[in-house]
């Protein structure tokens, strides 16, 4: 753990500050049969996210909700995403847990209500996996919904925290995360302050909650400008395209 944090120079392993974000890369409209589809890197962590929908509930007038649309949401993990190659079964307990968190995630944001008796498919993979994968995950799903035109309350942005020599770390690789300190993922609403999902990995004494929360939130804001810069540009560059068009 030591080794996690410089004590001197205050600097990680991997060269960042304690509330410095990995690079983030973005790209959405990555797939053409898709609604909606988005990629993220976070540092070494890469994700692929695609949406289908809204479109007629596949499960039939059981599983169809009248009032607003239904979100099926499934997460995966290639097995060619980290150091080792091992068969990840589908439906194996962490892919339960990670599609259930992200289900709820987005019955939070997605406004449900304006397509009932319909359903909306979100689909995410890990292609490469160094820290932080959910968080990867919300982001670049919240980028493909935003690609395929679905109404939402607001971009959802995801950060994880951790704490090491009682310093918060922002956005964890995979030696932080698998270094046993306590850790949290944090999910918010940015414009809104909005918490929508709080999932910790690991006990942690409650002294620490509110900065570790605090640096959580920044970090999610952070992103959120990073997205929100990006999708403006692309607005930008699809108005002045059709602009030239005209």
């Amino acid at each position: 753990m030591a080794t996690l944090l410089d004590p001197i120079i205050g600097l990680r392993i991997d060269g960042r500050r304690p509330n410095e974000l990995r690079k983030i890369q973005c790209e959405v409209g990555v797939f053409a049969q898709a609604d909606g589809s988005a990629i993220v890197s976070q540092g070494n962590t890469k994700v692929v996210a695609t949406v289908y929908g809204p479109h007629e509930n596949r499960g039939g007038r059981s599983k169809s909700l009248h009032d607003k649309a239904v979100i099926n949401c499934q997460y995966s993990v290639a097995t060619f995403s980290g150091t080792e190659r091992k068969n990840k079964p589908h439906g194996d307990w962490k892919t339960v847990e990670m599609t259930s968190h992200l289900k709820q995630t987005f019955e939070a944001v997605i406004l449900t209500e304006k397509f009932p008796k319909s359903q909306i498919d979100i689909y995410v993979e890990v292609l490469q996996s160094d820290g932080s994968n959910y968080c990867a995950c919300v982001n670049a799903a919240t980028l493909a919904i935003i690609d395929a035109g679905i109404p939402i309350k607001d971009y959802v942005c995801a950060c994880s925290v951790s704490l090491i020599r009682d310093t918060p770390l922002i956005d964890i690789n995979h030696l932080e995360e698998s270094s046993g300190s306590p850790h949290f993922t944090l999910a918010l609403l940015p414009n809104y302050d909005q918490i929508v999902l709080l999932e910790s990995a690991s006990r942690m004494h409650v002294d620490y909650l509110d900065k570790m929360m605090e640096s959580a939130m920044v970090g999610c804001k952070d992103i959120y400008a990073v997205l929100n810069k990006y999708i403006k540009s692309r607005v930008g560059t699809i108005s002045k395209n059709f602009s030239n068009l005209i």
